[in-house]
């Protein structure tokens, strides 16, 4: 068998999104993670979230991977991957919540928009949005590294690069999504969370 995929970012984001996920999906009972990469994040965030039902899905070339982790864990929480391009089809839901990180930057603008549209689909009428990953605030870079890593996404793909917070907020409007929280984490990343049923108590804004 192949060694299991390894993300060293995973390991050293894992604990400050954790820390995010603790509280915003402590009243979540089923969470869906869109772009599962190769598995870790959900092993750590199930195993340190019991309560919850913790769905990965990822292109299909990633599900093997995600497989090691999930067997190697052994959690009871952490049913089969699906396979998941954000184009669709989506899951039937609903979930309570829905985690994603670091696809916003990878995919292409469509593909943002069809991410949105999918979570309008699949999310409950009280459910959670979080969203971990760089953004530009305001049509700007957040710092150096920032614009040294979109340089080098563009490089790669011309069609992907960090998105404009304002852009993301308002696909997130147009399927009944509501700012809760906009969380400044490490390596000049953000946490973005919303709620569907329109509170609204934004903190920790990074321009």
């Amino acid at each position: 068998m192949d060694a299991k995929p390894f993300a060293p970012a995973c390991e050293r984001n894992r604990e400050p999104i954790l820390e995010v996920l603790r509280t915003q999906f402590a009243d979540c009972r089923s969470v869906l993670e869109v772009g599962s990469g190769t598995g870790q994040h959900a092993v750590h965030f199930a195993a340190a979230m019991p309560w919850l039902s913790w769905q990965c899905a990822d292109l299909p070339p990633q599900l093997p991977g995600i497989r090691q982790w999930l067997d190697e864990a052994g959690l009871p929480n952490t049913p089969p991957p699906l396979a998941l391009d954000v184009s669709g089809p989506w899951p039937t839901g609903p979930y309570d919540a829905v985690f994603s990180a670091n696809i916003l930057h990878i995919v292409g603008w469509p593909g943002v928009e069809a991410f949105f549209a999918g979570v309008g689909q699949v999310l409950d009428a009280a459910g959670m949005l979080v969203v971990y990953g760089p953004f530009n605030a305001g049509g700007s870079y957040t710092s150096e590294s920032n614009r040294d890593f979109d340089a080098w996404l563009k490089a790669r793909d011309p069609r992907s690069g960090i998105r404009d917070v304002e852009a993301v907020q308002a696909l997130a409007a147009q399927v009944g999504l509501r700012v809760v929280d906009d969380v400044a984490m490490p390596a000049n990343n953000r946490c973005l969370i919303w709620r569907r049923d329109g509170t609204s108590s934004l903190r920790g804004m990074i321009g």
